[in-house]
């Protein structure tokens, strides 16, 4: 493919945005307009990925920080607000607009209501299927894990609606959270026969044999099409090691390579990763390796609306992110012709509830897994009165008040909670449910903790994290965002060097003192020993704390000041 043609079919995906009116008619009309897809070429790929376990519409607040470092400051995907708008040309107010940004959210979400949810998610990729024979839906992973009922039914809930949906292809990352025993008993019996669960990058520890299938050959209109499973690589490092303990991961670059030529040699004229690497990883594994045709990716949480192409030793890969949620379904269709690809077309279909009918039968399955926990999932917790959301490089609404939470339960005079991109929005005026706590701290490792820390090892804390989010080598970030910090100030500059990132450490406006020891409040330690430590899940201790509440507001963000990213695209106020 040329640049020509690559431009023309970007200028396609992301053009001009649609605003849906205000009457039902007329909205109906727009958002025909939104869906209507033609069918191009003879190889088809739906793509979902990283719904965390949302089967019901909801609310997600897209980034107003999303750095990059090194060569990909300032790129796709590290392009938020109007530089995400202008970039795509999206009209500011569109629907589109909403979808793939924070831009007036509150309002935005009041005018073109809900995303996602499995029921509205199946009636669209019936709808894409219809027209697309042969078509293959992908999964590409963190799908069991990010809702009570996924951790309650310990991800049957997920396997059946997947089943119910038609995935054909899936990879994992949180999925392993459950433990290498159920995701071996899922795999070999739920999936069996039925869904392909790909992984060529997890092999044993002893003799590194391989886990699970590496690829599949599926041949779709006359067209042998390989699909080859990327987990995530830094599963053991960003969750904890006793989950997998006899399974290695990795990138896996040089057997990546040789998956590729194997599969070409079986006669695979379309081949492509489905992968949960993160997108920045993924745009460098697409330079280094040949014979990738696309990858369609995940894990970052990147809402992409058109591939960037990677020219490498083979040609060119097309890289892409489908966002998370439930709240886009990617299309990529491939025109072959005498054993090459000749062009292609992208989309990724924001998935607005209010403008797809939901599937009955996939409604009718939700209630059903739903029923026995209803009671548990509608408790109010407390009021809410402000905007609380999660997703930042940063700070999130929802995450300043599990910070406040544990700080006051505890006792303590800082916090720290996890940099998890998962986690669905709350408006103003929604009660906060079990149910959205549990959307903010379902896992399998939910134990709370006090600890002594010296000013020393907070900062070693806060460096190693800032060099996982912010190492310019994208092989070197190994998952989630900066860890969220309450009570203590600090400032950052994301392109120094490690070790030298984290300066001028404060506490209520002293500065921190490197042999002293704060005590410090937190949650999801990956140490073994913490599961027999007794402490409460988190989930325990914020519904005491909100309880008590009785109302909240969306509180002042303990942000660090951020250096040496002035003007940066990937961040706005």
């Amino acid at each position: 493919m040329n640049r020509r043609e690559f431009l023309q079919v970007l200028a396609v995906a992301g053009a001009g945005g649609m605003t849906f009116p205000a009457t039902d008619a007329q909205a109906a009309q727009a958002a025909g307009k939104l869906y209507d897809v033609p069918r191009f070429g003879n190889v088809h790929l739906l793509h979902f990925t990283d719904c965390h376990a949302q089967l019901r519409p909801l609310y997600f607040r897209e980034p107003n920080v999303n750095l990059g470092v090194g060569g990909y400051a300032g790129k796709p995907p590290h392009l938020v607000g109007q530089a995400f708008l202008r970039h795509y040309g999206i009209a500011p107010g569109s629907a589109q607009a909403h979808a793939f940004t924070y831009l007036d959210f509150t309002e935005a979400a009041r005018r073109y209501g809900k995303v996602g949810g499995f029921s509205h998610l199946a009636t669209l990729v019936r709808q894409i299927k219809a027209g697309r024979p042969g078509a293959l839906l992908l999964d590409g992973g963190d799908t069991w894990q990010g809702s009570a009922t996924a951790l309650w039914t310990r991800g049957q809930d997920m396997v059946d609606a997947a089943l119910a949906l038609g995935v054909d292809v899936m990879t994992p990352h949180w999925e392993m959270t459950l433990g290498a025993e159920r995701v071996t008993e899922i795999v070999e019996r739920d999936f069996k026969g039925k869904v392909a669960f790909l992984a060529q990058n997890i092999k044993t520890s002893d003799f590194g044999d391989p886990v699970f299938e590496p690829y599949v050959i599926r041949e779709m209109n006359g067209v042998p099409v390989a699909i080859i499973g990327q987990a995530f690589p830094y599963t053991p490092i960003a969750n904890p090691r006793y989950f997998t303990p006899d399974w290695t991961f990795g990138i896996q670059e040089e057997n990546l390579q040789l998956v590729i030529d194997q599969a070409r040699g079986k006669g695979a004229q379309v081949v492509v990763l489905l992968s949960h690497n993160g997108m920045d990883v993924d745009l460098k594994l697409a330079s280094r390796v040949r014979g990738l045709d696309a990858i369609l990716g995940g894990h970052t949480h990147d809402g992409m609306p058109a591939p960037v192409a990677v020219a490498n030793a083979g040609g060119t890969t097309l890289v892409t992110n489908a966002g998370s949620n439930g709240k886009f379904l990617g299309v990529l269709d491939f025109d072959v012709k005498d054993g090459r690809i000749r062009d292609f077309r992208y989309r990724l279909l924001p998935v607005f509830a209010n403008y797809l009918a939901a599937d009955p039968a996939m409604d009718a399955l939700i209630a059903r897994v739903r029923a026995p926990y209803e009671k548990q999932l509608g408790e109010v917790l407390a009021r809410n009165r402000g905007l609380l959301y999660r997703r930042g490089n940063f700070n999130g609404t929802f995450d300043q008040l599990i910070l406040d939470g544990l700080m006051d339960v505890q006792g303590a005079e800082i916090a720290f909670s996890p940099g998890f991109r998962w986690g669905t929005t709350l408006l103003p005026g929604q009660a906060i449910t079990m149910e959205h706590l549990m959307d903010q701290t379902a896992i399998t490792y939910p134990h709370t903790t006090v600890t002594a820390m010296t000013g020393e090892t907070i900062k070693t804390i806060l460096e190693d994290v800032a060099d996982n989010l912010f190492n310019p080598d994208p092989y070197y970030q190994q998952g989630g965002d900066m860890v969220r910090v309450g009570g203590l100030q600090y400032t950052i500059d994301p392109t120094a060097g490690m070790g030298r990132r984290i300066t001028d450490m404060r506490l209520k406006g002293r500065p921190i003192d490197a042999g002293k020891s704060y005590k410090v409040a937190g949650w999801a330690p990956v140490a073994e020993e913490a599961r027999h430590s007794g402490s409460p899940p988190v989930w325990d201790l914020m519904a005491q704390w909100l309880r008590a509440s009785g109302e909240v507001t969306a509180r002042p963000l303990n942000l660090p000041k951020v250096h040496g990213m002035d003007g940066n695209a990937g961040i706005a106020t």
